[in-house]
């Protein structure tokens, strides 16, 4: 296949906003797309080379994308960096250079799919002396071939920045009426094939084999199997402000679980062999030695997959530590060793997807808690199944809530116990419980301008807090901003309000004057030394525009120390 019809395909859904009108675009090119090519291209469309969990990276930074542009069309580096910096899109300045590049080769020829994707797999991996112009021959050679639309979807594919709008249940239903067109013949029907194919892939998390499998028909999307050492996604929690509101969801008797404030895991465990991955997917297993240790001399079976907390614990008080306090262990490449002494964890588990090369996701989950009870023991300190109890009265669970809250844990996770694993849903018998905390009315004292669709408009904020008569860092907020101005408050909307009140700019981040006041709401206030608040927000998000406040009505430190002293 030749790598412009796949070009072609990307124009086509990025021209559309419309989801019917995208999955009938991919589900034609998915018919004409032959078994041999079916994996690079569904990776292509998703904008990637190797599949969710694979933790190969290609390696090539902005830098050298900007140098191996340079070297395909013959303009020099600055010039190149001073479109960059016009545009915010590295791939719309491959487009731009391609249509006017100097250099041209004898041996130029159409690009195929096979060599744009393994041209890039190549890059990965490519380390140490004469790596970097390695990777530059392999990407020049690419877009010194490229049309201009090519070259900007080669740029935009290395830099993991594609952009066409195409989610995973466009992805489904594209899937769905491609191979099973005929038997799709009224709702119901349609219904039913795609939740046929949604379940292939909540069981290996891969399009590209799930698009493979279903060319099969039915039998072969019922051939696909949790396979050990392939992540899946996590199945989400969704929240509740009281226990009763909770018991309402989940029904009578519910399981509540401790919640705790470490990072998700999940565990796979073959004979020896353990990979742990993150709730995004990334492969940690070096990062966390400990837990592959603790996995492999306490974890009764031969297989299985584990659904888990990993949280930091103290080595000198044993107790519980802030989510803060261990994250920088999930990126860390060096000195793995020392910090695994100095911020060791302990795995909490609370769920089972396979036992023994089983698949549990459809059983109940009091079935799944039974064999987390046979096969974890209680190692405290190292890998336990998570603390909990089973109960209908609210009372006797808000006073295991305290509990939990005394133990230095976030509150509690209340269950429904007859309830099917849902990966990658965010599923109403599984609530979070944890009280909510008092809003933060925060001004905005920096931003970025952001990239792509977004590079007219500033789309990451930077907030403070008052200090006395100065502001202080929180973090930084770009959730519950709109893209639409009808929607809400928007980036453009925002953007057109800080333009005037910029004090001082370097390069894509601006300072700015303290003016405009935004609600915020978070899940945690953290410790950290990144802002000088010496705070942080997990997950803040904005509510609204607080126009009608003055600068004396930004929240103060002492308010969110007060926050932090009560939420522990």
């Amino acid at each position: 296949m030749e790598y412009a019809d796949l070009v072609a395909v990307y124009e086509a859904l990025d021209s559309t906003s419309k989801r019917l009108e995208k999955t009938e675009i991919l589900a034609e090119l998915l018919r004409k797309t032959p078994a041999a090519e079916m994996e690079r291209v569904v990776l292509l469309l998703e904008g990637r080379v190797y599949p969710a969990g694979d933790d190969r990276e290609l390696g090539v930074a902005k830098q050298l994308m900007q140098r191996a542009i340079a070297t395909a069309s013959g303009m020099s580096p600055s010039k190149v960096e001073s479109e960059w910096k016009k545009t915010g899109d590295l791939g719309e300045v491959a487009e731009n250079f391609a249509k006017k590049k100097r250099q041209q080769t004898l041996s130029q020829q159409e690009l195929s799919v096979k060599k744009v994707f393994d041209n890039l797999q190549k890059l990965a991996g490519m380390e140490g002396q004469g790596s970097v112009e390695r990777k530059m021959q392999l990407l020049s050679e690419l877009l010194i071939s490229a049309s201009p639309k090519e070259a900007r979807y080669i740029t935009r594919t290395t830099l993991q920045q594609l952009r066409i709008g195409l989610g995973a249940g466009t992805m489904r239903d594209a899937i769905a009426l491609a191979f099973f067109e005929k038997e799709i013949t009224d709702i119901a029907s349609k219904k039913e094939i795609q939740e046929i194919v949604q379940e292939g892939y909540d069981l290996s998390n891969d399009f590209a084999l799930v698009a493979a499998a279903a060319k099969k028909g039915r039998k072969g999307l019922a051939e696909i199997e949790l396979r050990i050492s392939i992540p899946i996604k996590v199945m989400l929690a969704i929240k509740a402000e009281t226990v009763e509101a909770a018991l309402e969801k989940t029904g009578k008797p519910a399981e509540a679980e401790f919640k705790f404030d470490g990072f998700r895991v999940q565990i796979h465990k073959d004979g020896d062999i353990v990979n742990v991955f993150t709730r995004r997917l990334d492969n940690v297993t070096q990062q966390f030695p400990e837990i592959v240790h603790h996995t492999r001399e306490f974890v009764k079976a031969k297989s299985c997959i584990l659904d888990a907390e990993a949280v930091g614990i103290n080595p000198k008080t044993k107790k519980y530590v802030a989510f803060q306090d261990i994250s920088q262990r999930i990126k860390r490449k060096y000195d793995i060793a020392r910090l695994a002494k100095e911020l060791p964890v302990e795995v909490n588990v609370f769920d089972c997807l396979s036992y023994n090369k089983k698949s549990y996701v459809k059983e109940p989950f009091k079935k799944r808690r039974a064999v987390i009870e046979k096969i974890i023991p209680s190692k405290k300190g190292k890998i336990l199944p998570a603390r909990r109890i089973v109960s209908s009265d609210p009372g006797e669970i808000e006073d295991f809530f305290k509990l939990a809250k005394q133990s230095g844990t976030e509150g509690l996770v209340i269950k429904n116990r007859e309830a099917p694993y849902k990966p990658g849903a965010r599923v109403g018998h599984m609530i979070k419980y944890k009280r909510t905390l008092e809003n933060l009315d925060l001004v905005i004292v920096g931003a970025e301008w952001g990239e792509g669709k977004r590079s007219e408009w500033m789309s990451s904020f930077t907030v403070a807090c008052r200090d006395g008569k100065k502001y202080v860092e929180l973090g930084k907020v770009g959730t519950g901003i709109k893209e639409k101005e009808k929607e809400g408050l928007s980036f453009k909307e925002l953007t057109e309000m800080l333009t005037p009140l910029v004090t001082k700019d370097k390069g894509k981040e601006v300072e700015l004057k303290p003016k405009v006041i935004v609600e915020v709401a978070y899940e945690e206030i953290q410790k950290s030394q990144t802002y000088s608040s010496k705070y942080a927000l997990r997950f803040p998000r904005v509510l609204r525009l607080r126009d009608d406040k003055s600068l004396s009505d930004v929240s103060s430190i002492h308010l969110v120390e007060q926050i932090y002293q009560e939420q522990r």
